[in-house]
């Protein structure tokens, strides 16, 4: 007699779990080899929860029970209270504003005595299921700006507050929602916007606004000049045209000088504009007083500082060679040259170590790990199951792309953690939720969600 009691193992894609547990044990590893001391009584720092990689254990230890709850629900709660949880995420980080801690210059920290908890950090989970209870609604019309407006509010929204509270890396993140909505259904156009903007962003970092000004305009002259014949026929290419023009001349003359003056902080601008090998035209003039050669010294010393972290964490992971430096050998690593090393840092531990061997293993974890969630949100019947999978893939794929980009010097340092390696229990508790979610809606994949 077939049992119809449903257990916690039925339908669950186990793959998905070891593959969870695999990183999460192998940064629990890294985290330790970063705070080795050879003077420690191991048995005592793991015991005593005075170390990083022990209250990470017991991090991974309560995000594994937390787990098997997610796994022992009814996938309906997720939709049923989609909106709720949502609005409780908001309330959640608009609450960081009144009772928040600031750490590291952030006031995005809620301390809750064992742990301190970032609510911008929480709000992604809220912000996918949101996000997928909208899209999955049947008067939804992804094809209306109407409803592609609201979908955008609701997934920019927290980057807004993200941004208020001074964590601008975080707010990055929640570009990442635009890949589940570009799946279902966002005209490519918004995407080639956003590329071409992008691109002026870069090049604005590069030449001077008024340099770019003048060459819009010469551009512009000329494209009116070779199609002088086709405009004839078309007035609406003139009207294209000065479109073009009028909002590549508002964006670098108006809204990315206002953006690295109010927006980010002077020290994350200079990080930027330090990455492309220029000085941030937009700082502050504090030095007028002194000579040319004063002026030209200081300016280096704030690049080398600036680029300290960056420097050391390339040095350690180059020491690494192909093979590694072996477990607890590493010199850079034990000699706390990399700021940061056990959180946003970390992958400089893998390579140090464990060499381009050890750091192309872990890439190779993460790609199948994205490959699988990007299988499972393919075989879904409900539009629900499928959009969250795309988020949690999104958001995946762009805390790691941007953590390793940051360590080999490819980005400017914005703080983004590498997903279930770095120490936080705010960010493993995220992506436990974010995955053991998904998992469920996995296993109960036959039934229709809205």
């Amino acid at each position: 007699m077939q049992n119809k009691n449903p257990t916690i193992s039925k339908g669950i894609d186990w793959l998905m779990v070891w593959l969870y547990a695999s990183i999460v044990i192998f940064g629990i590893v890294c985290i330790y080899s970063v705070e080795y001391k050879s003077t420690d009584n191991f048995m005592q720092t793991l015991t005593g929860f005075k170390k990083n990689y022990s209250k990470q254990l017991f991090f991974f230890a309560a995000c594994s029970i937390l787990a098997i709850f997610i796994l022992l629900t009814d996938s309906k709660l997720f939709t049923a209270t989609a909106n709720i949880s949502y609005l409780i995420g908001i309330v959640l980080v608009l609450a960081t504003f009144v009772i928040g801690k600031e750490i590291k210059g952030s006031k995005s920290w809620i301390p809750m005595g064992f742990m301190n908890l970032q609510p911008v950090e929480l709000c992604k989970i809220f912000t996918a299921l949101a996000l997928s209870k909208y899209l999955s609604m049947p008067e939804t019309d992804f094809k209306k700006p109407k409803s592609q407006m609201i979908a955008a509010a609701i997934a920019f929204a927290p980057a807004v507050l993200s941004i208020l509270q001074g964590e601008t890396g975080l707010a990055l993140v929640y570009f990442s929602f635009l890949i589940p909505m570009y799946r279902e259904g966002l005209p490519p156009g918004y995407l080639i916007a956003g590329v071409s903007m992008a691109v002026l962003l870069v090049v604005s970092l590069l030449f001077h606004t008024k340099t770019l000004l003048i060459a819009f305009t010469i551009l512009a002259v000329l494209f009116f000049y070779f199609n002088r014949r086709r405009i004839r026929r078309n007035n609406r290419i003139i009207l294209i045209i000065i479109g073009i023009w009028g909002v590549s001349s508002i964006f670098v003359g108006v809204l990315v000088p206002y953006t690295f003056k109010h927006v980010f902080k002077q020290y994350q601008a200079d990080r930027i504009f330090s990455m492309v090998g220029v000085d941030n035209p937009f700082a502050d003039a504090t030095t007028t007083d002194l000579t040319v050669a004063e002026d030209q010294k200081l300016k280096q010393k704030k690049s080398e500082q600036q680029n300290y972290n960056v420097k050391q964490s390339k040095i350690a992971i180059g020491s690494g060679g192909f093979l590694g430096k072996g477990f607890l050998k590493g010199t850079q690593t034990r000699g706390d040259f990399v700021p940061e090393q056990h959180t946003d840092f970390i992958f400089t531990s893998v390579g140090e170590n464990f060499g381009f061997l050890g750091s192309g293993l872990l890439m190779f974890l993460y790609l199948f790990f994205l490959l699988r969630i990007i299988r499972i949100a393919e075989r879904q019947r409900s539009t629900f199951s499928r959009v969250y999978a795309y988020a949690v893939a999104g958001i995946m794929f762009f805390h790691v792309a941007v953590n390793i980009g940051v360590t080999i010097g490819l980005a400017p340092v914005i703080g983004i953690t590498l997903p279930l390696m770095s120490y936080g229990g705010s960010s493993l508790l995220t992506f436990t939720i974010l995955i053991f979610i998904l998992i469920k809606l996995d296993a109960d994949r036959q039934m229709v969600l809205r």
